[in-house]
Parts: C-alpha cells; structure tokens; sequence
C-alpha cells in the first residue's frame, strides 16, 4: 500500500509541476549567483523568486491556453502570433516586478532588474520552449500509453470472441462422432475402436492444440483427415470421397477449424435422401500468397423437397464470424448454388 501511494504522488500532475519548478529555482538561483559572483544567500534567493513569478504567468498561460486551443489543434500560425503578446507581457511584469513590486515585498532591499529587454525575452522563451517539449512529449507519451490499453482491451476482446466461437464447434463435432459410435455400436461393428481413436485424435487437437489464432497447416489437414475417416465408417460404399492436396503444407499456418463447418455442410447436405452419384470433392491448393480451399458435393433430396436454406447452420456463420475477426478482409469466400451440386472456394492469405 505505501508503494502504491507513492508511485501516485510521483505520478500526480501537481508533483511533477512542484518538482519542475523547484528544480528551475535552483537550477536559476545558481546561475544568478555564478553570474555575480554571490552565493546562495536570502538575497539571491529572494532575487530567483521575483523573478520567476512573471515567468510562471507566461509559462501556465501557454500551458492551459495556447498550447490546448492552437497549438494542439494544429494552428501552429495562430498560436506563434499569440506567443509574441504573452512573451511581451512577460517582459513588461518582470520589470514592473522589481520596479515596483519588489519594494512592497520586501522594503529595505532595494531589488533592481539586472537584465535588458532582450535578455529577458530569452530567459522567457528558454522557459516557454523547454515546458512546450515536456507538454508535447508527455501528451505522446499518454496517447501511446492510450493506444496501448486499448489495443489490449481489443486483443483481449478478440480472443474472447475467438474462444467463444470454438467453442461452439467442439461440441457439435463430438455430438455427431458419438452418434456414429453409438449407431456402430449397436450393430457390434469391429471398427468402433478406430473410431475412437480417430475421435481421440480429433478431440485431442481441437482442446490442447488450437489455443493459438494460427496453428500450422499441416496439423489442420490431419485433423481433417482424421475427421474424414470418421464419415467414411458411416457411409456408403458407394459414396464417392476424394480430398486432394496440391502443393508446400510444412511451414504454412491457417486459423485452426475454419475448413471443417465446410465439410461438414457437405456431409450434412450431400448425403441426404435417394440421391444416386453421391459424392463430395475437396481439393487445397497452397500457393506462393494465399491458400486455396474447394468442396464441391452433390444435393440431397431431402434439402430440396423440404425447401431448407442450403447454406445455413451455425457451423458456416461461426466460420464466418473467425474469418472476419482473424483474416479481416483478406480473405474471399465463394458459394455457388446454382446448379444442382454445391460448391464453395475459400481462398486464405499465407501466414
């Protein structure tokens, strides 16, 4: 608690203008004194202080005044004329400063201004120049300070959404495995235990391996496969499905589970009633930039008799919304629902 207090008043506004000042007194007194050859006495002393006075006025006008209305908004023109009339009036009480103030102050001493008009103005315009830097570069340093936070706040946010949005995948994966489990199950099927397997692996991937925004590409692909072997063991011989790779998949990176609401759609859509020639064609093409996804895949009965949107279901507006949050607008989906397949291309940027 006490270092917590401390580091406030060190912080606080009024601290730092305090410390400042004292620092130009003395930092003044003692140029005064190697001036004329004194010492730090009360005479000196009470010299830096009626000096300083007329040289705050001028300096905390510009601070509270020029500086936030002209100079902050980019009126450089209008606030360099501005300065001319407070710099003068600066001049003007620093004389009347020790023509007259001083006697009333402090009667006895006889106070009188060792310095000429253009003396002055450069004592004034050092003050001016130096307070207008710590203004300026203590305004740069909050506005980072500023971008800082809220580039966290929006890190924090985007991870909040991304988990979020995983979320909702993995539990619609592990539902339709364990349906297909259970189907097996009932028949005494030998290939229950290569489908757990298969589920182990998925299931094992999408908990402990997508954590990160990117993971690599090649990884992605075996969760793919994995999942595709799990369809396999519950489809017909006759179902036709090829799943083609093209190109470099060792080093690339891709937003975990963006492929799979795809295929998923395919075998939820493409395998649906008394349909001959029941297929589904997956091709991923990596290029040089960009990274290129196709599913094509024939329409089940049930999907046009029943008039059901082809393309809904949470899994493509979650795939979607990752898109969007992760790749912007660097990606570029395409659907075609024309004819009587299905087809969809998504291109990704390489990362």
């Amino acid at each position: 608690m006490p270092q917590l207090t401390t580091y406030k008043i060190l912080k606080s506004r009024l601290f730092q203008h305090l410390a400042f000042w004292v620092f130009a007194f003395f930092l003044l007194a003692g140029f005064f004194a190697k001036e004329y050859g004194s010492t730090f006495l009360k005479l000196n002393l009470i010299y830096t202080g009626l000096f300083l006075l007329s040289v705050v006025l001028v300096v905390y006008l510009n601070l509270l005044i020029l500086i936030p209305k002209f100079l902050q908004k980019g009126k450089w023109i209008l606030y360099l004329v501005l300065l001319i009339p407070i710099v003068a009036l600066g001049i003007f009480l620093n004389l009347l400063t020790f023509e007259y103030l001083s006697d009333w102050l402090f009667p006895g001493y006889y106070f009188i201004s060792y310095y000429k008009i253009q003396d002055l103005f450069n004592f004034i315009s050092i003050f001016l120049a130096a307070t207008t830097l710590l203004k300026m570069a203590k305004g740069w340093f909050q506005v980072n300070e500023q971008k800082r936070k809220i580039d966290q706040l929006e890190k924090e946010k985007l991870d909040a959404e991304l988990n979020a949005l995983k979320s909702q995948i993995n539990p619609h994966f592990l539902f339709n495995s364990l349906n297909s489990m259970y189907s097996l199950s009932l028949e005494n099927d030998q290939k229950v235990p290569d489908l757990l397997l298969k589920l182990s692996a998925g299931m094992r991937y999408m908990l402990y391996e997508t954590n990160e925004n990117f993971v690599l590409l090649e990884k992605e692909i075996d969760y793919l496969n994995n999942y595709l072997d799990l369809q396999k063991l519950r489809t017909d011989q006759d179902t036709s499905i090829e799943f083609k790779i093209e190109g470099d998949i060792d080093q690339q990176k891709i937003a975990p589970l963006v492929l799979i609401p795809f295929v998923e759609n395919a075998f939820k859509h493409g395998i649906k009633g008394d349909v001959e020639n029941v297929f589904i064609k997956m091709s991923l093409k990596v290029k040089k930039e960009e990274i290129i996804f196709n599913v094509e895949n024939n329409k089940g009965t049930v999907d046009r008799l029943s008039g059901e949107k082809y393309v809904g279901g949470v899994g493509l507006e979650n795939v979607k919304k990752r898109m969007e949050l992760l790749y912007q607008n660097q990606y570029n989906l395409k659907v075609d629902d024309a004819g009587i397949n299905y087809k969809i291309q998504l291109k990704l940027p390489v990362r």
